[in-house]
């Protein structure tokens, strides 16, 4: 029977020798993660008669939607949390300082190819660019796994898409996920895994390979996939002594369907709101005039996302009535930026630098927005209400187009 690497993933962690489409597989867990606003993942363990932990050191949890807490409720969830890790022995604990889930698991060599990860977040689907199965849950869902270590999957099909050509020194990762959502569609693959290939994947970082696989669940994807290659063992031994599987799929595998797109004069993009696949050229939507720019979330905010900001912004500054938010993804992109002056060309620039986390992006904390202003934002939802209020409109761009309409206070791709 033939099989995909991400079927040999499920296969293994169900303890067979091979799995077909469709079939139902109990999993092992190799990490479980809980975000700080799911408090009711405990709730459910304690209704599910959960009394111990099965396996705290695959248990994860990560301080990061309010980081510091923007509320006495927020700081009592925490709270809870922190002690129930206590309680049953779980020492990975980000705290507060620390970042994002998708950003700072792995810089903890706690992702590795073969590796199911579940995270009660849903753009999990990030990990898939380690070649790990990995998506996101529920809160009894996670909490089932606190209990049991397993949880059950439906096998997926496989979707390839393939990326010809080279991208053009102004077009980054996040143009080219934004031009397949735009071409695929929101709802293209529900409950199927997306597979990222061809000559542009391998030029790309891991961290670039992150932005795709990233956005896979905007199109409702389960989970995404890039095949590890030297790139991808060298950034996981650098952060790990632990044995890992790299699988490769069976050449005789076939896919339930296959896109082949030629980016070689893919322009920068922007996903319009309310919608996620309402992609046009930046060119189209130039001169729309931005109250924030938002940089930062794990889509936005890694390294290579400050790098090509700081480009577009040395010895410049923010437009007077445009605000600029930069919000690393982990305390380590914080420490390497300012190692690299980034942070010094944001601050010079006018930019409010603010703790690493997630509070912005989702409209917690840290630069929410009011009703009837626009943001230019390198994050993944553009829906009303998700940076704040439902009367504002979220223009998803990449971190260049980002940098250059904070200059420009309009929306533009050049500076």
């Amino acid at each position: 029977m033939a099989m995909h690497a991400v079927h040999k993933i499920l296969a293994s962690a169900a303890g067979k020798t091979s799995v077909s489409i469709g079939e139902i597989v109990n999993a092992d867990i190799d990490i479980a993660g809980i975000n700080d606003i799911y408090l009711l993942v405990l709730h459910s363990f304690d209704e599910m008669g959960g009394t111990r932990v099965c396996d705290p050191d695959k248990v994860v949890f990560f301080f990061d939607h309010n980081a510091p807490s923007s509320s006495i409720q927020s700081s009592e969830n925490q709270k809870t949390m922190r002690e129930f890790a206590q309680k049953h022995g779980i020492d990975h604990v980000f705290e507060i300082n620390e970042g994002i889930c998708h950003m700072v698991l792995p810089e903890a060599g706690l992702v590795k190819p073969g590796n199911v990860i579940i995270i009660t977040d849903s753009h999990t689907t990030t990990h898939g660019a380690f070649g790990a199965f990995a998506t996101g849950v529920g809160s009894t869902d996670l909490a089932t796994i606190l209990m049991t270590g397993k949880l059950w999957f439906r096998v997926p099909n496989v979707i390839r898409v393939q990326l010809e050509g080279s991208l053009a020194h102004d077009v980054t990762a996040k143009d080219a996920a934004l031009f397949i959502l735009g071409e695929l569609g929101a709802d293209f693959a529900v409950y199927k895994v997306l597979e990222y290939s061809g000559p542009v994947i391998n030029a790309m970082s891991v961290e670039e390979r992150m932005v795709l696989c990233n956005l896979a669940v905007e199109m409702g994807a389960k989970a995404a996939y890039v095949q590890p290659d030297q790139k991808t063992i060298d950034y996981v031994k650098a952060r790990t002594d632990e044995a890992f599987e790299v699988y490769e799929s069976d050449s005789d595998f076939r896919f339930e369907s296959e896109y082949r797109f030629n980016l070689e004069k893919l322009a920068p993009l922007v996903a319009v709101p309310p919608n996620v696949d309402n992609v046009k050229t930046v060119g189209e939507t130039e001169g729309i005039p931005i109250d924030q720019v938002f940089i930062g979330s794990c889509t936005g905010g890694k390294l290579t996302d400050l790098e090509y900001a700081a480009r577009i912004l040395k010895d410049k500054k923010t437009a007077p009535n445009t605000r600029l938010v930069v919000n690393p993804a982990s305390k380590e992109v914080l420490q390497k930026a300012i190692d690299k002056g980034y942070i010094q060309t944001f601050l010079e620039a006018g930019a409010a630098v603010v703790t690493p986390g997630c509070g912005a992006c989702i409209g917690l904390h840290a630069g929410v927005l009011a009703a009837g202003e626009k943001c230019a934002s390198t994050s993944n939802r553009n829906f009303p209400g998700r940076m704040g209020s439902p009367e504002a409109e979220i223009y998803l761009v990449s971190p260049l187009t980002a940098a250059a309409t904070a200059i420009a206070g309009k929306l533009t791709s050049g500076p």
